[in-house]
């Protein structure tokens, strides 16, 4: 009878505890203290609208995929209305769920950060308001006989706009892009010759259509998303002249830079979230950075569809020594200075394991890889490069093509899982090794170096794990591990007071959110493997002209 009455106690006092957060989550949204920041994360394959807190928790998300076009090889498109789609119908789903859970959001919301894939380019019309043409998507390789023949005419060859925009000439970056669209697509051609075109990375053709889109639409983008073009000065932060003459782009269909962490306007009609500020925008590695809380030194690593790894170099902007990029890190304010980075971007990580699942169907979900791959203790022997589109940093070869080498009648499916994950580990560890060269020769990096991880495949322990093995150094792994949005999410509260530049770094500072993964093997193994990755590297080179 006692320990019933304890038990009846104990249930008593959980419904009360309950009753009382329902009750003080009721006051605050009846006294309007109840405080929200939405954030917009538009990736390459999927959309995500989430809804975070005072506190930075998340009361309300909402993701959807959308399809990917592959009009021929080495080609990737995208609709640009779909993502429109996407993005209304992650805006309405988010704030439903969030309502239904007891949030206030229609009075609470104060304003919304915008985070995107970077490069990808689109051109529309500002009568219509319709694209004129698919989105070219950033890992699209179609504009490589543009790169060779720009390197040819130009006296500086690849590297002839570095000083100026940090980016070699590349498939990568937008203004090759667009010049394909100028080329190629008559509806391009025509429009822009009767001034009724816009040029915009997504983060343009979203604010756009936020806040009007055709009637009276702001045509902006931000510092980090312009510095991915090849077209802005990273030292004025302006649309250079001498490259947009050069390459003969009319300035009128650019859009207007602002800082990541600013009003830039409001939300028109028929978003569900009239009239509320979008006040923050970062190109989706530069939201992890921020997200990451990355002060001066410190280096991120973000596993989506490619990789992306981005050092903070601090208030000036470093030239690479070693096929790196020198790009803009953040400038949270138009009146803040503005950091810079070191970035190399591989092509291909999750990708990889999307390949394994839809094109040779050795898995059906994602997720599988892990155990899969931990049914083997090595690949045995067995090296895969994915080289689909050609190589990125530190290589730039886009004559590259993928290969899986070292096979024997032993390999299985295991082994080649493991292989696809040890991929992106040793793409990785050469983008670190070149970051390591440009900032050790000028003493940026002190002490035990961490590197601070994120994206959706670091859930997987083992990646993590083969990462630290294969660098030699611990990986840092947070708990909230989306931190793009929630990177877009702090660049918008801190524009509108709902957090300082204080609040949003002192937060990297709690070790206790974070996973540490340590290097379990020895140097020499380390040395032995690193040497077979590049051997396997080395046999990607030269075969774009494989006969079909």
């Amino acid at each position: 009878m006692r320990i019933y009455n304890m038990h009846l106690k104990a249930e008593i006092k959980e419904e009360i505890m309950s009753w009382l957060k329902k009750k003080k989550k009721k006051e605050e949204n009846m006294s309007g203290e109840a405080v929200f920041i939405g954030s917009i994360d538009q990736g390459t394959t999927s959309t995500r609208f989430i809804i975070y807190d005072r506190s930075v928790k998340c009361v309300g998300s909402h993701q959807v995929e959308f399809p990917q076009i592959y009009p021929q090889s080495g080609w990737v498109e995208h609709d640009p209305m779909e993502i429109l789609e996407s993005v209304r119908l992650c805006i309405t789903k988010a704030v439903d769920k969030a309502t239904a859970d007891g949030h206030n959001v229609d009075n609470g919301l104060k304003a919304i950060g915008l985070t995107n894939q970077r490069e990808t380019t689109v051109v529309w019309s500002k009568s219509t308001g319709l694209p004129l043409y698919n989105a070219i998507v950033w890992m699209d390789a179609r504009t490589s006989s543009i790169c060779r023949k720009l390197e040819k005419e130009l006296s500086g060859g690849r590297t002839h706009f570095v000083e100026a925009c940090g980016l070699p000439i590349s498939t990568y970056f937008s203004a090759l892009k667009l010049l394909w669209l100028f080329e190629n697509v008559d509806k391009v051609k025509e429009s822009v010759k009767k001034g009724d075109a816009l040029f915009g990375t997504i983060d343009s053709w979203l604010i756009w259509n936020l806040t009007g889109g055709k009637e009276g639409g702001l045509h902006v983008t931000d510092v980090s998303n312009a510095s991915r073009t090849m077209l802005m000065n990273l030292n004025t932060l302006e649309w250079d002249e001498t490259i947009l003459k050069t390459l003969n782009i009319p300035a009128n269909i650019l859009p207007k830079i602002v800082s990541n962490a600013e009003i830039i306007g409001n939300i028109g009609k028929g978003w569900g979230i009239t009239g509320i500020p979008i006040a923050g925008c970062l190109g989706d590695q530069h939201a992890a950075m921020v997200g990451q809380c990355c002060r001066k030194g410190e280096a991120k690593s973000t596993y989506g569809t490619g990789a992306f790894i981005l050092l903070n170099v601090g208030e000036e902007v470093i030239q690479s020594k070693h096929g790196l990029l020198s790009t803009l890190a953040y400038k949270l304010g138009p009146q803040a200075p503005a950091n810079y980075a070191l970035e190399g971007s591989i092509a291909i990580a999750g990708a990889g394991v999307q390949w394994l699942r839809d094109s040779l169907g050795i898995i059906k979900k994602a997720s599988e890889i892990e155990e899969l791959a931990l049914e083997v203790e090595s690949t045995g022997g067995v090296y895969f490069v994915p080289a689909f589109n050609g190589l990125f940093a530190p290589w730039w070869r886009d004559d590259a093509r993928g290969v899986c080498i070292g096979i024997t009648r032993f390999t299985n499916k295991s082994h080649i899982a493991r292989a696809v994950l040890e991929s992106m580990c040793f793409q990785v560890k050469d983008v670190l090794d070149s970051m390591h060269k440009d900032s050790g020769e000028r003493d940026e990096v002190k002490g035990e170096f961490l590197l601070r991880v994120d994206g959706g495949a670091t859930v997987n322990n083992l990646l993590m794990q083969i990462q630290a093995d294969l660098l030699g150094s611990p990986v840092v792994r947070p708990s909230n591990i989306e931190t793009t949005a929630l990177g877009a999410a702090y660049a918008a509260g801190l524009a509108v007071g709902v957090w300082s530049e204080n609040d949003i770094f002192s937060s990297g500072e709690k070790k206790e959110r974070y996973t540490t993964f340590h290097p379990n093997i020895g140097e020499e193994t380390r040395k032995k493997k690193a040497d077979s990755w590049y051997k396997a590297v080395t046999r990607t080179f030269d075969l774009a002209d494989l006969s079909l």
